[in-house]
């Protein structure tokens, strides 16, 4: 209680006190009868200042417990500080330097922040500087003696001070001088030179100075023995150095200019920092260790280097980090690429799965398609939305199993393998690797390069694929390889068997006009310097491209034609000073000359032996109309049109099913043996061949033996049998794509090929009528022309004037259903 009334009457005395103003100082603490110069920059310390100076000079400096604190409160300050005169102020740009002189040692009571002069004040009460020293006169002399010698040794480890000034240190006699002078000079902690300055004895201010510079010299000693190590080490270093350039001279006089020295070391210690299998480390390692048993220089060294180089440089255990944001991933490829739906549904469904199962490994893409459909451009595409590496492996008129599994090492010039070299390029473990062309791949006798991708596409051995030159297991599972053909018939059946086979078809027109209009325009204008505001393509001018300068599957030569007006325009405007051009189907024609290309050749009239036909090609489907023509003869039927085998065999069983069902279309078998039958497919310079006219061969008989017109608005593709059945066949959908383009609404199919429609655009599947057909009769009936009937009613007549009516002996009163000759 008592001790409680005590501080109270002190607080109440120093509220009664005088207050000084009060500056907080940083890693700066002050002591009596010493100067102190220092840097004043926070507004309330430099209002103090200014405040002190107004009055009597006098100010109070404490240190802050934590030199870090911008706005210090009270509990921040220590409790012991001094009072100081101001002796001189120098300003700057926003700061002062001041230089006091410390009176007497003062006990900080009650600091608080004065708003009103916006600094801090405190009341204070005096300490004496030095109080009575309870020590004795030998323990005093000890702990000088003490401070001396560790001033010495400091002085001998610090190097900052010549020796003269710490010999005068050190023959001071007084010891409060001494202390003083070690006190100014030393490098302590400011959190000890608080606990000196709060001592009240000098011998216990010693004391605590001595071990403040003990433990600096325990510091300085430590950081001169680490220098010493480094030192001797550099030295040694350059004394190997030097050595090995003596040697690199000697041997370049010898005539050798082969760098001299053993790699060994660095070798092994880049194979112990990567993440191997111990097979592979063991390996590698054991390789390292042979080029210390090997001159420097010699061929053998080389390949072991050139070996170590190539296997390090590989992406061991080096992964990117996937994106499996699906929503973003689809945006992505919607945002690039136009159409090519069941891909985009394939990739994010793969993405799906990666997601759940993150382990889930083997996914092998092929996509298959006719030239400039964006199979090479999706793979991009696909690449960024998953967020992996993107290697191209060019496989067209690859030859040689080498290109894939690479050459022995023992070989001069060997190399590894594509498949290696991608991943090198790649620097990751899982990145997307398109194999392009892969149905250009041919053997000889070198050996079948599809066969030595049996293993890279295999997800059951591919997690440890081994490459001639390698010769070590290299995973392979995390790579997601995508593939791209343009006739999935020409790739090898067990390769074809590794992979999700994927059929890009032909872009329609509509598809085309969206991809010139969203990508190609704004492509080709940014490649040619252009802005929109400078050239503008009409939708009319974009279809008149599509149809009349570019005849293909995809879209790279309505690209070449777009960026041929877009190199014209710039002409244009540098030339004849336009601002603009605008490019209808008119200047399209006056900048491109005239159309290149004019639609199919096909039947546009009701027609005898005139049938429009269906066929598939490498750019895509067409129209392919046949034409019979009987005239007399003996019976012979001739080919033309550059057929093939097959489709030679398919005029036959035609031939021969017309024969067999002559008398069901009013055909005389008697024409057969005297009547030559012609056969021709129009554009007779492009070779044609396959099953798939066989119903149009049929229809285009049956009509010109018949009189039989075949309706012009009807197109149809097939095979047939001996027995009149319709068979299914492929390129159904870019066979349907050629019919829309032409204006044809009505197509005949095989029943079977009732599936197929699914793949079809939904634009064509809703403009065309599609009429499955089980059987060739069903054909007929639906191409021919339905033929025109009439009744004549007989009266009874003579028996020679029915025959001159080529009419059979019938009952009086019957009527005969005849065939009008009117076409």
């Amino acid at each position: 209680m008592q001790e409680k009334e005590r501080t109270d009457e002190v607080k109440k005395n120093a509220r009664r006190a005088e207050r000084f103003p009060l500056v907080a100082l940083r890693g700066v603490v002050p002591y009596p009868n010493l100067a102190l110069d220092f840097e004043v920059g926070r507004e309330e310390s430099q209002k103090a200042v200014e405040r002190a100076i107004e009055n009597d000079r006098k100010i109070l400096l404490a240190a802050q417990r934590d030199q870090a604190i911008v706005k210090p409160a009270a509990e921040d300050l220590y409790g012991v500080g001094v009072l100081a005169e101001i002796q001189q102020v120098m300003r700057g740009h926003g700061t002062m330097r001041v230089l006091v002189i410390c009176r007497h040692r003062a006990r900080i009571v009650s600091p608080a922040f004065s708003r009103k002069a916006g600094c801090w004040t405190s009341a204070m009460r005096r300490l004496v500087n030095y109080a009575e020293d309870s020590a004795s006169p030998a323990e005093e002399a000890a702990a000088v003696n003490l401070l001396r010698r560790e001033l010495l040794r400091h002085g001998r480890l610090a190097h900052k001070y010549p020796p003269e000034y710490i010999d005068l240190l050190i023959s001071t006699e007084k010891p409060r001088t001494l202390f003083e002078a070690a006190w100014s000079n030393s490098e302590c902690d400011y959190h000890d030179r608080q606990e000196i300055l709060e001592a009240d004895s000098l011998t216990e201010r010693v004391r605590l100075l001595t071990a403040a510079i003990a433990r600096q010299n325990e510091i300085l000693t430590a950081e001169q023995e680490l220098q010493e190590k480094v030192m001797s080490r550099a030295e040694a270093n350059q004394r190997e150095m030097f050595l090995r350039e003596q040697m690199q001279i000697i041997s370049e006089e010898l005539g050798d200019s082969t760098p001299l020295g053993n790699d060994q070391q660095f070798y092994a210690d880049r194979i112990r920092s990567l993440d191997l299998s111990d097979e592979v480390r063991e390996k590698l390692l054991k390789e390292a260790n042979q080029l210390t048993r090997m001159p420097a220089g010699s061929q053998e060294a080389y390949v072991i280097s050139n070996y170590l180089d190539t296997v390090l440089a590989l992406p061991w255990g080096t992964y990117t980090k996937e994106k499996c944001d699906i929503v973003k991933a689809a945006a992505l490829l919607d945002r690039e690429h136009y159409g090519l739906r069941r891909v985009k549904e394939r990739v994010l469904e793969s993405m799906s799965v990666h997601v759940l199962q993150p382990e889930l490994t083997g996914q092998i893409i092929c996509l298959v398609g006719p030239p400039g459909v964006g199979k090479t451009s999706i793979a991009q595409s696909v690449a960024k939305a998953l967020g992996r590496k993107y290697v191209r492996v060019s496989l067209g008129g690859v030859r040689d199993e080498a290109e894939i599994r690479g050459h022995r090492k023992t070989y001069v010039a060997a190399m590894p393998g594509r498949i290696m070299e991608a991943m090198r390029q790649a620097g990751s473990m899982n990145p997307l690797i398109l194999l392009d062309e892969i149905d250009k791949l041919s053997g000889d006798f070198k050996g079948d390069p599809a066969a030595a991708l049996l293993e890279v596409l295999d997800s059951a051995q591919n997690h440890a694929f081994r490459d001639h030159y390698l010769e070590i297991p290299f995973d392979l599972s995390r790579v997601l390889f995508l593939t791209t053909a343009n006739d999935a018939s020409q790739i090898p059946g067990p390769l074809y068997d590794r992979m999700d086979v994927i059929e890009l078809n032909s872009y329609t027109r509509e598809e085309k006009f969206h991809i010139a209009k969203e990508h190609l325009v704004r492509k080709q204008l940014k490649a040619n310097g252009l802005t929109a505001s400078q050239m503008r393509v009409t939708d009319a001018a974009v279809y008149d491209l599509i149809d009349y300068y570019t005849k293909e599957a995809g879209v790279r030569t309505l690209e070449r034609q777009i960026a041929s007006l877009c190199r014209k325009c710039a002409k244009r405007i540098l030339t004849d000073s336009v601002k603009k051009v605008v490019y209808t189907p008119e200047t399209v024609e006056s900048e491109l000359g005239p159309h290149k290309f004019s639609r199919d050749y096909f039947a546009e009239t009701d027609t005898v032996g005139l049938v429009n036909g269906l066929a598939w090609t490498s750019v895509g489907g067409v129209l392919m109309p046949l034409e019979v023509l009987t005239m007399d003869g003996k019976g012979e039927v001739r080919l033309t049109g550059s057929l093939g085998e097959v489709m030679k065999e398919s005029a036959g069983i035609a031939v021969s099913y017309a024969r067999s069902v002559a008398r069901q279309y009013d055909i005389n078998p008697e024409l057969f043996k005297s009547k030559d039958l012609h056969i021709h497919a129009p554009e007779g310079a492009v070779p044609k061949d396959g099953p798939s006219a066989g119903v149009t061969m049929l229809t285009a008989l049956i009509s010109a033996l018949s009189g039989r017109s075949v309706r012009h608005d009807i197109a149809m593709t097939g095979e047939i049998t001996l027995h009149g059945r319709v068979l299914p066949i492929g390129g159904l959908v870019e066979k349907s794509m050629a019919a829309y383009k032409n204006g044809i609404r009505t197509v005949l199919i095989p029943q079977d090929n009732l599936p197929d429609l699914a793949e079809l655009d939904e634009t064509v599947r809703n403009a065309i009528r599609f009429i499955p057909c089980a059987d060739v009769k069903q054909v007929l009936d639906t191409a021919l022309v339905p033929v025109p009937q009439y009744e004549i009613t007989l009266e009874p007549l003579l028996e020679e004037e029915a025959k001159k009516v080529a009419v059979p002996p019938k009952k009086k009163n019957t009527r005969l259903h005849c065939r009008s000759n009117a076409d």
